[in-house]
């Protein structure tokens, strides 16, 4: 089992899905959406409220998705979408640095959710796995590839070693019998 995935994970989504709740609800001394909205309409995120309401979705969803492990991809997608946009509308100009409202903190999650989404939710996931590693396979697995490769390479060797048998007969007329 992958502890530290499972750790990973679980805290990530936990808080994900805290900062979600924030804008939706105003759980956790957050906005609410409401106010979330207004300062989304402030940064240029217009309409606010609509906006509001699809970052704290994909974030209480993609957390929950990633703390539980099911799914885990699909969380991950969320997540960095999420992300993106922040750095994209608010921390961008300001530089790398989190002292200076930069990117950095940003940045660092979506690297965490990236390791996440290749390397699988670890142990103690919920749901079942295939729709996981059909996920991953869908944005490339390295070790599926690697089994196509060697069975393509069985298959190549298998119809050379039967090209090698024995020439094909012919006919006066060049035709094969």
């Amino acid at each position: 089992m992958k502890l530290g995935f499972v750790v990973l994970r679980t805290v990530l989504g936990a808080l994900f899905i805290g900062h979600g709740t924030q804008k939706l609800f105003g759980w956790f001394e957050g906005q609410g959406l409401r106010d979330t909205g207004d300062s989304f309409e402030s940064i240029g995120l217009r309409p606010g409220r609509p906006q509001a309401t699809t970052a704290g979705v994909s974030e209480t969803v993609g957390g929950m998705l990633i703390a539980s492990g099911f799914l885990t991809p699909l969380g991950c997608a969320l997540i960095t979408g999420v992300m993106t946009q922040a750095i994209k509308s608010v921390h961008a100009g300001r530089g790398p640095w989190f002292s200076q409202g930069g990117w950095e903190y940003n940045a660092v999650l979506i690297a965490a959710v990236f390791a996440i989404a290749e390397q699988g939710p670890g142990g103690l996931a919920a749901g079942p796995r295939p729709a996981d590693r059909a996920l991953r396979t869908a944005v490339g697995d390295r070790r599926r590839g690697r089994r196509r490769r060697g069975a393509r390479a069985d298959h190549t060797r298998a119809l050379l070693d039967r090209s090698r048998r024995r020439p094909p007969r012919m006919t006066p007329n060049n035709r094969l019998l």
